[in-house]
């Protein structure tokens, strides 16, 4: 490894404290204020085609269109994860203290509600309107992934700094997808949960990503309601696991694409499961799928692929991800630490402004350079500070 990962990840941290952590997002065109005076914006199939244009389109459009940048729950959880990986890997108080700022920032993000049975409950969302191919979620909906990013970071500053206020948190966000979350599929031995309340969607990693959730508190609190949510959960997802090893984004029509980040998604959440539930009822699963995204995701010089069978667009997000999956699972198979060190190295030298921060994507003619800070930033920052733990 040749380059220099503790300057980089300086940088990039100072050039996203800079910005306050706050920047665009390839899904946030729907922010624009243009685009909220006409009449398309109450058309569910208006809002689809408006989002993926000002997603897909080169120039970024969004200054002109009157989207302005924001501050990102998810973005401020893998910030903050980061900055705890480079506490494990230096104890610099330093490290300590900006990850309990962005964990301040982050309460302050959080949808407040109430169980049922009277108890708080904390949840987040994202701050744009954001169509998918089979709902709407307007801005600030509680949706599990950001809850569960954030879940994961008050976990481990519990975990790191004995912080009774974390793991309080974490445990009202728990009763959220206990209490709010939908189980659009449910049988003695399997649960799916769904990404936002009032929902019937079946999507593997996000599901895993609430079962990851209650495992992790679960753990901590000893609740066998929590373990025994996060197991079905599991099973659930390992039941339908592809001959090959792969995963849909889910069983639905609309469904049917394999693709490096929520490939990596699906295996990390199968392996905090795993852990914390201290069963092994996972890891041939986690392994032959580790084998098949290992083999059919990346080239040989370390360039991550967006689809199993289409390299292009190379995107940051394919990169940030893998690199802080593949650093997870040193232990696991010895191949994944020298491909996350090669992954990094193309993705320095491809993605990577003077100025610190990573470009979206890159296509076969041109890259598109826009810094967006959810998508790309976050995940390069905490990709990269996992590496680094890792190689320690």
């Amino acid at each position: 490894m040749t380059s220099d990962l503790r300057q980089i990840y300086s940088s990039l941290y100072q050039y996203c404290e800079g910005e306050e952590f706050a920047g665009w997002d390839p899904f946030d065109g729907l922010n624009s204020r243009f685009f909220l005076y006409t009449p398309l914006q109450g058309m569910a199939a208006a809002r689809f085609a408006w989002q993926q244009v000002i997603k897909r389109i080169p120039i970024n459009l969004r200054p002109l269109l009157l989207v302005k940048k924001g501050v990102n729950a998810k973005a401020l959880a893998l910030f903050a994860l980061a900055e705890h990986s480079m506490f494990r890997h230096k104890g610099d108080e330093i490290h300590q203290n900006n990850a309990a700022e962005l964990l301040d920032v982050l309460r302050g993000l959080a949808i407040r509600g109430v169980s049922s049975s009277g108890e708080p409950t904390k949840a987040f969302g994202y701050n744009f309107d954001w169509q998918s191919r089979v709902f709407y979620a307007p801005k600030g909906t509680p949706t599990i992934v950001p809850t569960a990013f954030a879940a994961r970071a008050f976990v481990e500053s519990y975990k790191l700094f004995g912080e009774e206020d974390d793991l309080e948190f974490a445990k009202e966000i728990c009763g959220f997808i206990l209490n709010e979350l939908e189980t659009p599929h449910r049988n003695e031995d399997e649960i799916c949960f769904s990404y936002k309340p009032n929902d019937t969607s079946l999507i593997y990693n996000a599901s895993l990503l609430a079962g990851e959730t209650l495992a992790a508190v679960g753990a901590i609190i000893s609740s066998d309601e929590m373990r025994d949510a996060a197991a079905k959960a599991m099973r659930y997802v390992l039941r339908r696991q592809s001959e090959d090893g792969s995963w849909l984004y889910g069983p639905g029509s609309k469904h049917q694409w394999i693709d490096n980040f929520h490939t990596a998604f699906v295996l990390s959440s199968l392996d905090r499961i795993n852990e914390n539930l201290g069963n092994k009822e996972a890891e041939a699963a986690i392994k032959k799928g580790l084998s098949y995204w290992i083999e059919k995701f990346f080239l040989d010089d370390g360039t991550p692929k967006y689809f199993d069978r289409e390299t292009y667009p190379i995107d940051i997000h394919s990169a940030g991800a893998a690199i802080a999956t593949l650093s997870e699972f040193k232990d696991l198979d010895d191949r994944v630490l020298p491909l996350a060190e090669k992954i990094a190295e193309w993705t320095i030298a491809n993605l990577r402004d003077p100025a610190g921060f990573f470009y979206y994507q890159k296509g076969r003619l041109m890259t598109v350079k826009t810094p967006f800070m959810r998508w790309g930033q976050a995940w390069m920052a905490y990709g990269l500070s996992k590496l680094i733990e890792a190689r320690t």
